[in-house]
């Protein structure tokens, strides 16, 4: 065993005797390689190539995001009448603007008519009644009670008029408020009452969006900030403000809620219709953007290529950069270059560092 472990520690000796050797050679072989190489450099003409630069210039810088909202209306309500009774005639059509109090439809009253028809009959009685019963008791002529008794059974039948009159106006179906009647759900011979809906109104003059964004953004986006507002199906955009932002976070989509309001006096955006909401969540006055796709990467990190002068003759240099934002084929850069700097925007492809170039 000892004799088999002494023979294992030469053959490792031997080797590393040999690697060394071979790494000297290596080292004159390299050393070699150099000096040739500058020997047939000289009087050799460097090829140059032909490049496009830019000056680097500071702009303003905006990072957006999109979101999908959707459109709401506060007005827009289902009508259904105060009583029930059936439908004797329906005084609009769909599509009618309407203003509020106007007359919608109307129940039917036979009934209530009658009634108050009778009261009304009662009530002369009672009145010609009390009237000459105040004669007599003006004069001390009487009781006081028959005085009382006629008085009472007057007031008693002008509230049941009122009663009956206020009955009658609750089968008119008026519009609650200005609007369109967008759709009559009931029609004329039906029963109607309180519980089934007769038409929906809908107001959309003054609409809002409700949009969901991720909480990520909760520091970035809040009330009074611009947004643009894109509807895709109406080939329509505008400028709008953010209402309000929710303080509360979505548990279950991890998102809080935004909501913009909108004036339509045009009626063209439509509720439900989807937006799409540009965000704006970072700006900076005074960037530096460079195209995304002139930014490279090696093992030592992101850089770039730019112009510069060395003894005279212009060669491309690598330029290692730190990005930040990256968006709509832009990159921030917020170190690694300056304003006034060169960087090649054409002919970046065909250069390594320290390849001579001509603009």
């Amino acid at each position: 065993m000892v004799a088999c472990s002494a023979s294992v520690e030469d053959e490792n000796a031997a080797k590393q005797e040999e690697l060394k050797q071979y790494k000297t050679e290596l080292s004159a072989l390299k050393k070699s390689i150099a000096k040739l190489e500058k020997e047939l450099a000289v009087g050799r003409k460097e090829g140059v190539v032909k490049v496009i630069a830019s000056t680097i210039k500071t702009e303003l810088y905006e990072h957006f995001i999109d979101v999908t909202g959707q459109v709401e209306a506060d007005k827009n309500i289902i009508i259904s009448p105060e009583s029930a009774g059936k439908i004797i005639s329906i005084n609009v059509k769909e599509g009618d603007r309407v203003r509020k109090g106007t007359v919608l439809a109307r129940l039917n009253t036979e009934l209530t008519q009658r009634s108050l028809a009778q009261i009304e009959i009662n009530l002369d009685l009672a009145t010609t009644t009390f009237e000459r019963q105040k004669d007599l008791w003006d004069q001390n002529i009487g009781s006081e009670m028959e005085y009382l008794q006629a008085k009472s059974s007057k007031e008693a039948l002008q509230q049941q008029k009122e009663a009956l009159e206020a009955q009658l106006d609750l089968a008119i179906v008026r519009a609650p408020i200005n609007g369109v009647v967008d759709e009559i759900i009931q029609r004329q011979g039906e029963m109607a009452g309180p519980q089934l809906p007769f038409a929906r109104l809908v107001n959309i003059d003054q609409v809002y969006i409700n949009a969901d964004v991720s909480e990520i953004y909760l520091q970035q986006v809040k009330a009074g900030d611009n947004v643009k507002v894109e509807f895709p199906v109406i080939n329509k955009n505008i400028d709008a403000k953010i209402f309000r932002a929710s303080s509360v976070i979505d548990p279950g989509s991890r998102t809080f809620r935004l909501r913009i309001d909108l004036n339509n006096k045009q009626n063209d955006i439509k509720p439900n219709m989807l937006a799409i909401l540009k965000l704006r969540t970072f700006a900076a006055e005074n960037a530096i953007i460079v195209p995304s796709i002139l930014v490279k990467k090696d093992f030592s990190g992101e850089f770039i290529f730019v112009a510069e002068e060395v003894e005279g003759q212009l060669r491309a240099k690598k330029r290692y950069i730190t990005s930040g934002i990256k968006d709509n084929n832009n990159t921030l850069v917020t170190e690694g270059i300056n304003v006034g700097d060169k960087v090649i925007t054409k002919g970046y492809a065909q250069v390594v560092d320290g390849s001579a170039i001509s603009l």
